[in-house]
């Protein structure tokens, strides 16, 4: 009987490995490969539309990529105050949002979102809101549904799109902006709060 050559079992280590990874690892791996990479965007749904957004550019930056955290500055114009922050716990991925004033005090309403409660997709995961969003989103005016309802994901196709979405389930709120992975853009400056 013939032994396996080296080669032959580094092919075989490399596919049991892939096997291995969970669709989250997979979504996270594929993330970490944009890191430092700028890319311009468009809003493509926005039920409750704000002054804050129409008609300003948007720019996602995958500026800081850790082990087990991914911090994605979203910039609308001159606003720098936002960051998606992403931390991977196991197989589960935490998505919050990192708001900030021109002088990098936090927001009052910062650090909301939830946890992947499944290992998701390799180009989707989905984060519920937890009991933080409750506590630091203030509830819609009238009988709308609560922060509680709302639920955010993102969808990464490698070499075609990023888009950032949230919906409040219950009610018609919808955003979503999303970015052309083909063409870089020139990184913006640091966001607000940022010691770089």
């Amino acid at each position: 009987m013939r032994r396996a050559t080296p080669a032959i079992f580094a092919i075989l280590l490399l596919t049991v490995g892939s096997f291995a990874q969970s669709p989250g690892d997979k979504f996270w791996n594929e993330l970490k490969k944009l890191c430092g990479k700028a890319y311009a965007g468009a809003i493509v749904a926005d039920t409750s539309p704000s002054p804050d957004f129409t008609g300003k550019a948007v720019v996602m930056h995958v500026r800081s990529c850790g082990a087990d955290r991914i911090r994605i500055p979203f910039f609308v114009g001159e606003n720098r105050s936002r960051t998606w922050v992403l931390t991977k716990n196991g197989n589960r991925i935490e998505l919050k949002h990192d708001h900030r004033h021109e002088d990098g005090t936090p927001d009052k309403v910062t650090m909301y979102g939830g946890t992947t409660t499944n290992p998701g997709e390799p180009t989707r995961q989905f984060f519920p809101a937890d009991e933080e969003t409750t506590r630091v989103v203030a509830p819609p005016v009238g009988r709308a549904p609560s922060p509680a309802a709302n639920i955010w994901w993102i969808e990464l196709v490698p070499g075609e799109h990023y888009s950032y979405n949230l919906r409040r389930l219950g009610g018609d709120r919808l955003f979503t902006v999303k970015f052309d992975l083909t063409k870089e853009v020139t990184a913006p400056a640091a966001p607000w709060g940022w010691k770089d």
